[in-house]
């Protein structure tokens, strides 16, 4: 029987994608869909959630998902995930993408940034308890506090949601 590990340090579970951008990928302006933009975002997350849980993990929620700058077809599309924090059997996943301008300076420009939560399960869909996050930089350990703040939002608006929804006429539930 294999030993859980109690905690993994950032790093240990951070994921990187790359995507060039096709002609089938955008809008008739040229600029990638937000759609697939969130799907490479997702996958990307997903990543660093098993990574770090060590299990399947299902995606709770993405939110806080600001598109900064349009990706343009043919422009290269990076994408770096991490997790932010830790709970029982949730984890806070930090998502940013970044244009890459290979043919000029090589500078990077950022597009978007989101965050997601992501639940480890087991193979009958039951919760898993997850590693706890070791931030090691300053710039990790300020996510860390972060993710807190964001949890408690997500948690106070989830209720007000369903407090919300209690008022609802009958013929409106679903």
């Amino acid at each position: 029987m294999s030993e859980r590990v109690i905690s993994r340090t950032v790093a240990e579970s951070m994921a990187e994608r790359n995507e060039i951008v096709f002609p089938n990928d955008v809008n008739p302006l040229g600029n990638l869909f937000g759609g697939r933009l969130m799907q490479f975002i997702d996958l990307v997350g997903a990543v660093a959630s098993v990574r770090h849980a060590g299990a399947v993990t299902v995606t709770a929620s993405m939110d806080t998902l600001d598109f900064v700058s349009p990706v343009k077809v043919g422009e290269l599309l990076i994408l770096k995930a991490s997790v932010n924090r830790a709970f029982k059997t949730s984890m806070e996943v930090g998502v940013k993408a970044m244009v890459e301008d290979v043919l000029g300076n090589g500078r990077m420009r950022h597009v978007a940034t989101a965050y997601l939560t992501y639940v480890a399960v087991d193979v009958l869909g039951g919760k898993l308890e997850v590693p706890q996050v070791v931030p090691e930089t300053e710039h990790q350990k300020r996510r860390y506090e972060d993710a807190l703040k964001r949890r408690e939002m997500r948690s106070s608006e989830t209720m007000r949601k369903k407090e919300l929804r209690a008022t609802l006429p009958p013929e409106w539930h679903v």
